[in-house]
Protein backbone atom coordinates (compact mmCIF):
# COMPACT_ATOMS: atom_id res chain seq x y z
CA UNK A 1 0.00 0.00 0.00
CA UNK A 2 1.15 3.40 -0.89
CA UNK A 3 1.84 6.33 1.55
CA UNK A 4 -1.03 8.34 -0.25
CA UNK A 5 -3.33 5.29 0.17
CA UNK A 6 -2.67 4.66 3.88
CA UNK A 7 -2.82 8.55 4.76
CA UNK A 8 -6.50 8.30 2.84
CA UNK A 9 -8.11 5.45 5.63
CA UNK A 10 -9.65 6.05 8.62
CA UNK A 11 -7.60 7.13 11.44
CA UNK A 12 -8.57 3.23 13.35
CA UNK A 13 -7.76 1.62 10.20
CA UNK A 14 -4.51 3.36 9.77
CA UNK A 15 -3.77 1.97 13.36
CA UNK A 16 -5.04 -1.55 12.62
CA UNK A 17 -2.65 -1.95 9.44
CA UNK A 18 0.51 -0.08 11.54
CA UNK A 19 0.25 -2.39 14.29
CA UNK A 20 -0.87 -5.38 12.86
CA UNK A 21 1.48 -5.28 9.88
CA UNK A 22 3.90 -2.77 10.32
CA UNK A 23 7.54 -3.61 11.48
CA UNK A 24 9.00 -2.16 14.78
CA UNK A 25 12.15 -0.76 13.80
CA UNK A 26 12.77 1.69 16.86
CA UNK A 27 12.46 3.84 19.43
CA UNK A 28 13.57 7.33 20.96
CA UNK A 29 12.69 8.92 24.28
CA UNK A 30 11.92 12.45 24.75
CA UNK A 31 11.53 14.14 28.86
CA UNK A 32 7.92 13.99 28.44
CA UNK A 33 6.94 11.72 24.98
CA UNK A 34 7.87 8.44 24.04
CA UNK A 35 8.52 7.87 20.41
CA UNK A 36 8.27 4.75 18.06
CA UNK A 37 9.71 4.19 14.52
CA UNK A 38 7.49 1.77 12.64
CA UNK A 39 8.04 0.16 9.02
CA UNK A 40 5.14 -0.24 6.76
CA UNK A 41 5.68 -1.48 2.95
CA UNK A 42 7.99 1.57 1.16
CA UNK A 43 7.10 4.50 4.05
CA UNK A 44 7.53 4.88 7.69
CA UNK A 45 5.03 5.70 10.88
CA UNK A 46 6.08 7.51 13.50
CA UNK A 47 4.19 6.89 16.79
CA UNK A 48 3.88 9.38 19.57
CA UNK A 49 3.03 8.31 22.74
CA UNK A 50 2.57 10.42 26.13
CA UNK A 51 3.67 8.06 28.94
CA UNK A 52 1.60 11.02 31.70
CA UNK A 53 -1.53 10.32 29.83
CA UNK A 54 -1.01 6.56 29.00
CA UNK A 55 -1.94 7.32 25.65
CA UNK A 56 -1.04 7.32 22.14
CA UNK A 57 -1.15 11.15 20.67
CA UNK A 58 -0.09 11.62 16.93
CA UNK A 59 1.25 10.21 14.18
CA UNK A 60 3.22 10.86 11.41
CA UNK A 61 3.97 9.21 8.00
CA UNK A 62 6.89 9.91 5.52
CA UNK A 63 9.14 8.73 3.71
CA UNK A 64 12.16 10.22 4.45
CA UNK A 65 13.82 13.26 5.80
CA UNK A 66 14.41 14.90 8.99
CA UNK A 67 12.64 12.39 10.92
CA UNK A 68 13.70 9.56 9.81
CA UNK A 69 17.75 10.82 10.48
CA UNK A 70 16.72 11.64 14.41
CA UNK A 71 16.54 7.90 14.67
CA UNK A 72 20.12 7.34 13.51
CA UNK A 73 23.48 8.25 14.49
CA UNK A 74 24.50 9.50 11.31
CA UNK A 75 22.76 12.64 9.26
CA UNK A 76 22.41 12.35 5.39
CA UNK A 77 25.46 14.91 4.84
CA UNK A 78 27.79 12.05 6.81
CA UNK A 79 28.27 10.60 3.62
CA UNK A 80 29.36 13.44 1.13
Amino acid sequence: MPLYEFKLLPEQEQYRILFNEGYFISYRLEPTARFSLYALDKFFVEVEYNPKSNKIVNKVSFISGEKLNLYSNFKDNDFY
